[in-house]
């Protein structure tokens, strides 16, 4: 297996799925690790299992992603791996939904997204060289009845990896976008249905997509349990 060609890594939205595992996965790597979420108190059983930084930041919020920028440059250098893993879920009918939550969801999960890509971009492009992924779902691609808002914001995040891949990637910067299509299963945990994604074996997705060759980058993949109703 190649070396993972990058020195470090930021996480924004960090939790204990996929992110967890992930982290867990760039740590064995040898990369130093900032995780990012809400409420960073949450992941000190990480912190202290892998030795990653946590910090606070609401990625509804541009001034905060901005700030954590500045932080992780001083804490670790420049990001040269950014996860953009945060979202915002709103259910309800359309003629119910509150207006303002669906405002902060969309921020959450496509503005946040915006947000965080423009400063890693502009530390990344000056030396022709980064990753920046973004957890995609199923919603991205179809809507589900009294899903609009979560449907809008994984819309515009692929829209956003898209465009930004195109843009990006001739410069030296791989930008992907990961579809997860169901739903991920617990750390640690088996599943004999087959019927949830493992955020490890997800995780290893991920790491596989860091180490391609910019020859072959994909700007796109689809992860889905091996046993599902299509």
């Amino acid at each position: 297996m190649s070396a993972i060609p990058y020195s470090n890594a930021l996480i924004i939205g960090a939790g204990f799925g996929i992110s967890a595992a992930l982290t867990r996965h760039l740590r064995s790597a040898g990369l130093p690790v900032a995780i990012a979420s809400r409420r960073p108190d949450r992941l000190a059983p990480l912190v202290t299992e892998t030795g990653a930084i946590a910090l606070p930041v609401d990625a509804s919020d541009s001034s905060q992603i901005e700030r954590l920028f500045v932080e992780v440059e001083a804490r670790i250098g420049a990001p040269e791996i950014v996860i953009y893993n945060a979202s915002s879920m709103v259910r309800g009918p359309i003629a119910d939904v509150d207006p303002m939550q669906v405002e902060r969801a969309i921020a959450v999960t496509a503005l946040g997204a915006f947000h965080a890509v423009q400063h890693a971009a502009k530390r990344m492009l000056p030396f022709g060289k980064g990753a920046i992924l973004m957890t995609g779902a199923t919603a991205g691609i179809k809507g589900f009845p009294r899903s609009a808002a979560f449907a809008m914001g994984k819309f515009a995040l692929r829209g956003l990896a898209q465009s930004a891949s195109r843009e990006l990637t001739p410069q030296g910067i791989h930008v992907a976008h990961i579809v997860v299509d169901g739903t991920v299963g617990t750390n640690g945990k088996s599943d004999p249905s087959d019927r949830t994604l493992s955020p490890d074996a997800l995780a290893q997705c991920y790491m596989d997509l860091l180490r391609q060759h910019r020859s072959t980058w994909s700007w796109e993949i689809e992860v889905r349990p091996w046993l599902e109703n299509f």
